[in-house]
């Protein structure tokens, strides 16, 4: 009889663009809707270094479904929160055409500190991103499962690539969002670490020797939590649409569970070095999903597209017992359609126009709600 997977609890946190209807800009909402919202979500939504930024949290959720269910209903009251101070939502991983040079710092003593510490690498950091933490049975298996995981960290950020222009430009890249955040020390791929006590020496370290004040401040894509039971994977992009956001977290818990289960019986998942699966974020980030990556046990370049539907092949097993087939079905229509920053493309090739580009980040926001 096949032993049943635990439940991988999910939460899910996702950044929001607080934009004026008139001028398509972001614009401060000096925290009204915060503690408006705070009323009604408590501890669910906070400021972010941005007053132009508002970020919202599931509570724990047992599964896909009720994470949807959630983040549909923060965006909902989000939007009406924004609509009182006649002010529009939207969804993406940077603002087509803002400067970040015009956006206030919310006014709270971490946020100053930081801005201390890091200058304009902080003052610059006006980006948004989705991240989801998966629980684990305990630390020791959460950090073998982030060590393998990691292989598929360009995967899952080529579907969620959503940042194609910074200040004005298109950038070239499908997700810019990366490349600003790249500035931020701690940051990128999480490093290699053979056990729980090294990862909390090297953790101990930092504190130690005034490098952070919290181990928080590790900034990596991918990073078994401090504080909690989880596994929290930050590498993508805020997504457009509730059912791309969902369809990506689902594919996140898949890809833990599946292998949770190859751990349990003794058979885990290649680690390649970082050093090569850089080469992938990279071109992840470039190219989203229509490039190619590097298959590293073939040692040869493969259409992204056809990488993904192997990952989907991986995961199939574990889908139904998580009861997230639907979302993860929808990924085909992400390949089929492109990603959030091709379509962002798409409306600015046709138009030229970065505020119809805007106009469709925040319609596409409120699809599905």
């Amino acid at each position: 009889m096949t032993k049943k997977l635990p439940v991988f609890t999910l939460g899910v946190e996702e950044e929001y663009q607080i934009i004026d209807p008139q001028t398509r800009d972001l614009r401060s909402h000096l925290s009204k809707i915060v503690d408006g919202a705070k009323i009604i979500l408590n501890e669910q939504v906070k400021a972010e270094m941005h007053q132009s930024v508002v970020e919202v949290g599931t509570n724990i959720c047992k599964n896909v479904k009720e994470a949807k269910a959630e983040i549909k209903f923060l965006r909902s009251k989000i939007v009406e929160l924004a609509a009182k101070q006649n002010l529009v939502v939207g969804g993406a991983g940077t603002h087509p055409f803002s400067r970040w040079q015009d956006q206030p710092i919310t006014d709270d003593p971490r946020y100053h500190h930081i801005v201390n510490e890091l200058q304009d690498a902080a003052r610059s950091n006006l980006i948004f991103g989705m991240h989801c933490h998966v629980g684990i049975e305990n630390r020791e298996i959460g950090l073998q499962l982030m060590n393998q995981a990691t292989y598929f960290l360009p995967h899952i950020f080529a579907l969620s690539t959503n940042s194609p222009f910074w200040e004005g430009r298109n950038t070239g890249y499908k997700s810019f969002r990366t490349k600003v955040f790249d500035k931020f020390p701690r940051t990128g791929l999480p490093e290699y670490f053979d056990s729980v006590q090294a990862y909390d020496n090297y953790l101990e370290t930092l504190v130690k020797t005034k490098c952070i004040d919290n181990p928080k401040k590790i900034w990596w894509d991918l990073r078994l939590h401090p504080f909690y039971d989880t596994i929290e994977f930050r590498i993508t992009d805020m997504s457009l649409t509730v059912d791309e956001a969902m369809c990506i977290v689902a594919i996140i818990q898949a890809v833990v569970a599946k292998l949770y289960k190859l751990t349990m019986a003794n058979t885990s998942f290649n680690i390649y070095r970082i050093a090569l699966i850089k080469e992938n974020k990279f071109r992840a980030a470039r190219y989203g999903v229509e490039g190619n990556m590097i298959d590293f046990g073939l040692q040869q370049e493969v259409n992204t597209k056809s990488l993904i539907l192997e990952l989907l092949e991986f995961i199939d097993d574990v889908v139904d017992e998580l009861g997230s087939r639907d979302e993860i079905n929808y990924v085909h229509t992400i390949l089929n359609e492109g990603t959030g920053a091709d379509k962002q493309l798409a409306v600015f090739n046709q138009t030229q126009d970065l505020t119809k580009v805007v106009d469709m980040i925040t319609s596409e926001f409120t699809r599905g709600l």
